[in-house]
């Protein structure tokens, strides 16, 4: 009797075990039992907790996937927090194996995805190195972005990523700091023998980027972490700049880490005087601006070329996944659409798309997430859905409407209205520039141009007197739009619209970087305001009509009235 009993007993916990499960995806309280608490859960009612088909979407925390990361003091493990971090699993093929120097077993499967924490307070917590922490100490910089707690430890696992993230959210460092961190004299476990190795050592990371001031910007990035004693470890190849020079600086410092634009890393790389075959890391950043046509070319030699395997032929019996296998591929932008995401596909090795909020494989992102539901889908559409969400989440959006002649006097009205300290203005070309300074500068408020027929040294003149706040207006073409970092922007006025809603949220990304404040004003002409109205729609934001009245920025009432209802 007592044996019937029992055995009745488990049968009703188990039916009730089995109604909690299917109680718990739907119950947002239950969601939040621990790992542990729903294996002992799931565990007496039969169910495997990994087996995909009870879910077909797998969590971090029920892959059981613990970040871990060492400190100076001991070592700690931190699970991860929340529930919200999905990881999509895809039967893709296994990630061939690297060169040794990776410390890791030579074949990775696609599901050995590592999560990282979502709010990681420390650098300390990504497993970077000790001597790197020690240099961003030094530098001020004690607490990483969300996109940084994501990517550093991703990357640090040596995945092939692309990640995504709006403008001013840390991506350089994002992908800068794990590959110093194993790289150069800030890695690891790295003594007096060890850095005068790596003085003979080839280069091991290129990283390119589609304008000079890009470029340059990550150039002072990685001399800031390296300090003034390896700053020669670093090189940078841009346009506009001697190339004999760059070829000789080459020769004589052997740096560590390259970074330029396509064009120019190609011509040297075809001259000879650029070695890559070994390079460990290949970082694209702006990836769609360097998927355009313009340097289809340059950049099929750079894939070519970097990371490639000794002796693997250009083409052949190998492949091209075998050629690329000795590289871990870095891809970077604010927006992604489908063409990045195809890129990545065939560029990388089962490659991971970062965002801020979660790591997913890309092999498992459907193309409606990536900026087109169909491959019928016009470029025009899959670029402006790839744009939403690409802005800086602190800004305000503006337009007012006046004729051409009085655009530079309203913008004058809208600085002072705005008591704004640092100013960048966009036009879309390059002869307007110099009329739009005189004006300026005519009514007593310092301004400058900064446009692609300047000299190296004069843009960098420029750009330098604008950080250190002696010009206060910045007068500029699509040049700027990407890669411009000063983080005391606080307004951005499009003088010309931009041409489409991608230009908008790029340019738009200048002012309101890494948490700040910003404010964008877009000033057009009566028959442009449809064109502001269709980017309003098609971004998913709130672009309030304004004007400029007793020194102040009035909302008009109208449209006040429009937004309400």
């Amino acid at each position: 009797m007592e044996a019937v009993i029992q055995q009745t007993h488990r049968r009703v916990f188990a039916l009730t075990s089995a109604s909690l499960y299917c109680f718990h995806s739907k119950c947002p309280c239950l969601s939040r039992f621990s790992t542990f608490n729903r294996f002992r859960l799931y565990g007496s009612s039969g169910f495997n907790e990994h087996d995909t088909s009870v879910s077909k979407s797998l969590s971090l925390s029920n892959l059981a996937v613990i970040h871990e990361y060492k400190t100076t003091k001991k070592e700690r493990k931190f699970p991860l927090k929340g529930e919200n971090l999905q990881v999509k699993v895809s039967s893709g093929k296994e990630k061939i194996g690297r060169n040794n120097w990776k410390n890791d077993v030579n074949t990775k499967s696609a599901l050995a995805i590592e999560g990282a924490p979502l709010a990681a307070k420390s650098f300390s917590e990504l497993g970077l190195s000790s001597l790197l922490i020690e240099q961003l100490e030094k530098e001020g910089l004690n607490v990483p972005t969300e996109v940084q707690c994501m990517a550093i430890p991703t990357i640090s696992k040596k995945h092939d990523v692309v990640i995504q993230s709006y403008t001013g959210s840390g991506k350089t460092l994002a992908y800068l700091l794990p590959i110093l961190s194993m790289v150069g004299p800030l890695k690891e476990s790295n003594g007096l023998e060890e850095n005068q190795s790596n003085q003979k050592s080839s280069i091991e990371a290129v990283i390119v980027a589609p304008s000079r001031e890009l470029g340059m910007q990550i150039v002072r990035e990685i001399e800031r972490m390296l300090g003034p004693a390896y700053k020669r470890l670093v090189q940078q190849l841009v346009g506009g700049a001697n190339r004999s020079r760059q070829e000789e600086a080459l020769k004589k410092n052997k740096p560590l880490i390259v970074v330029g634009t396509p064009g120019r890393i190609a011509e040297i790389s075809a001259a000879g005087k650029l070695h890559t075959h070994a390079c460990h890391f290949l970082v694209l950043d702006e990836v769609d601006e360097l998927l355009s046509f313009n340097y289809r070319e340059e950049m099929h030699r750079i894939l070519e070329h970097v990371g490639r395997r000794a002796g693997a032929p250009s083409s052949g019996v190998l492949g091209p996944l075998a050629r690329r296998s000795d590289r871990q591929t870095i891809m970077v932008s604010a927006t992604v659409p489908f063409s990045v995401v195809r890129a990545a596909r065939s560029w990388g090795v089962n490659p991971l798309l970062v965002r801020a909020n979660g790591v997913v494989s890309l092999n498992s992102v459907p193309v409606s997430e990536s900026g087109s539901s169909t491959a019928a889908l016009s470029t025009s559409s899959s670029v402006t859905q790839a744009a939403v969400g690409s802005l800086p989440p602190g800004l305000k959006h503006y337009y007012c409407v006046t004729k051409a002649q009085h655009k530079v006097d309203t913008l004058r009205r809208c600085i002072h209205a705005l008591d704004a300290k640092l100013v960048i203005t966009f036009m879309n070309h390059t002869k307007p520039l110099k009329d739009v300074v005189f004006k300026l500068e005519a009514r007593g408020m310092k301004a400058a141009q900064l446009h692609g027929d300047l000299s190296k040294l004069a843009r960098t003149t420029t750009l330098k007197k604008f950080k250190d706040g002696e010009i206060r207006v910045l007068a500029t073409n699509e040049l700027s739009a990407r890669g411009l970092d000063v983080p005391e922007c606080d307004l951005v006025v499009n003088l010309d619209l931009p041409t489409d809603s991608v230009h908008y949220a790029h340019r738009a990304g200048r002012t309101g970087r890494l948490g700040r404040k910003g404010t964008v004003i877009t000033i057009c002409e009566e028959p442009e305001v449809f064109v502001v109205q269709k980017m309003r729609r098609q971004l998913d934001i709130s672009i309030q009509l304004c004007e400029f009245s007793e020194g102040k920025l009035v909302i008009c009432k109208e449209e006040a009235d429009k937004l309400e209802v």
